[in-house]
């Protein structure tokens, strides 16, 4: 059964795991480079009062995915933008859904109006679970640079609140 709560600076050395086995794969994240706990506990205090970051967690209680929403500069005040990340292996078994449940509700409680997922064009994965959460396509850039030096398209995703 997941758990899902709000992610907590104590958790941060986790998530950094996790989305490092996710980036060390490679495929379906836009973040090319390793990150740090401290990493993640920096982006986890920009604009507090306009964010919200969950965690889920096993049994066992360790965490298996994370999901956020913040502000972005690119997107009028009233949007917010998502990313979420499911350990290697665990994807299909619920962990998002339970993910996306906590997070629109915090979404909603923030006062937001919709919610932007951009995910590269070749994340079959991702733009599959942001479609089957009720996404639609709204706006399409070709030919990102990642820090990897690497190409590639990417498709943002609108989700009304």
């Amino acid at each position: 059964m997941t758990q899902v709560r709000p992610a907590m600076r104590f958790d941060s050395g986790s998530m950094a795991r996790l989305l490092n086995d996710i980036i060390g794969k490679g495929g379906t994240t836009a973040l090319t480079r390793p990150v740090r706990a401290e990493d993640l506990q920096d982006w986890m205090a920009e604009a507090p009062e306009r964010s919200a970051w969950h965690v889920a967690l096993d049994g066992a209680d360790q965490v298996v995915g994370f999901q956020w929403i913040a502000p972005h500069p690119d997107l009028p005040p009233e949007a917010v933008d998502i990313a979420t990340f499911v350990r290697i292996g665990q994807t299909g078994i619920g962990i998002g859904s339970a993910l996306f449940t906590a997070t629109e509700q915090a979404a909603r409680r923030l006062g937001y109006v919709w919610i932007n997922a951009t995910i590269r064009a070749d994340n079959e994965g991702g733009l599959t679970y942001y479609q089957s959460r009720g996404f639609r396509d709204w706006h399409f850039d070709q030919g990102v640079r990642l820090d990897s030096g690497f190409i590639v398209d990417k498709v943002s995703k609108r989700y009304d609140i």
